[in-house]
């Protein structure tokens, strides 16, 4: 595939491309050079105190890079190539960039199953550090061209393979806490261990490096309270439709668009950002939508929302 080699001299070269996961569209760059990683930072403007998720072919990769317990070891060979991210101590000789970890003693990983990151993975012969391709704080892409809209002329490649599959990020898990919810719940990942508690979010007021981990409590992606976010405002909970409203249905709830008519949480995770891009891309003053369950894979998508909602 000649995008993928075209990707894989540009990242061997120290550049950053966009690439598909089964989640989301991921902004690329090999985890081992700092200057590539801080091409991340710079593509997407995001906080330096926000950590990256560092992407390997599989668990013998991120045995190199991580120190995994048996417990953490058990979960890897469950779930990987999959949505799962495990923030676990990083290796000392790891070469791993401090920038993607923001400076704290642990790195957030995980196996991709998406065949465009797998053969990026093998092209380039390097860990990838891939956050959303997006603007920070933005909607995350699951389509090429919401990676196109959103970082126009910051950065050189696209790799289009179509729509993600699964559309919301994945699970991160440290130890038996979760701190960001995603495609695998709580019953999939302990199902023996009853309800697991959740890491709380942080305020997108906090700024500056993260001098300790656990200060101010980021210890993986997407634990801001405004991320996700649409430009125009966002209601949730609603119901019918308000004066200048997009709204996006689920379920017996009707709307300019909708999550899932017939109110399938996995097919509303899948159409999430997709909707929210369509959403903001209308002549409408502001976005609302429908109520979602809080079980399963709707505790994934209801956190996501808060944040985009979240006042900014």
């Amino acid at each position: 595939m000649a995008a993928i080699a075209e990707a894989a001299a540009l990242i061997r070269g120290g550049g950053c491309v966009a690439v598909p996961t089964e989640t989301v569209y991921g902004l690329a760059a090999n985890a081992c050079d700092s200057r590539a990683v801080a091409g991340i930072y710079e593509a997407k403007g995001r906080p330096s105190f926000n950590p990256l998720i560092v992407h390997v072919p599989d668990l013998g990769a991120a045995e190199i890079i991580a120190l995994f317990d048996d417990a953490a070891r058990a979960l890897a060979q469950r779930f990987w190539p999959g949505p799962l991210t495990l923030v676990l101590p990083v290796r000392p000789e790891a070469r791993i960039a401090s920038l993607v970890t923001a400076g704290l003693d642990t790195i957030a990983i995980r196996v991709p199953d998406h065949r465009a990151m797998q053969a990026l993975l093998d092209a380039s012969g390097v860990p990838l550090a891939a956050p959303s391709a997006n603007a920070s704080g933005g909607i995350s892409p699951t389509r090429a061209e919401h990676v196109a809209k959103s970082l126009a002329g910051r950065i050189p490649l696209v790799i289009d393979d179509g729509p993600t599959s699964a559309g919301i990020e994945s699970t991160i898990v440290m130890g038996n806490v979760i701190l960001r919810p995603g495609p695998l719940s709580r019953a999939d990942l302990f199902p023996c261990e009853g309800r697991v508690p959740e890491l709380p979010s942080v305020s997108s007021g906090d700024s500056g490096p993260l001098p300790a981990q656990g200060n101010k409590g980021i210890a993986a992606p997407g634990q801001l309270d405004s991320h996700y976010a649409p430009a125009k405002p966002l209601r949730l909970g609603a119901t019918v439709r308000r004066e200048g409203e997009w709204l996006i249905g689920f379920g017996a709830v009707p709307g300019d668009d909708t999550l899932s008519l017939r109110g399938d949480l996995v097919e509303a995770a899948a159409n999430l950002f997709d909707a929210l891009h369509r959403g903001d891309a209308s002549e409408a003053d502001a976005i609302a939508v429908a109520p979602v369950p809080e079980s399963g894979i709707g505790l994934a998508i209801n956190d996501r929302l808060r944040r985009a909602a979240f006042p900014k």
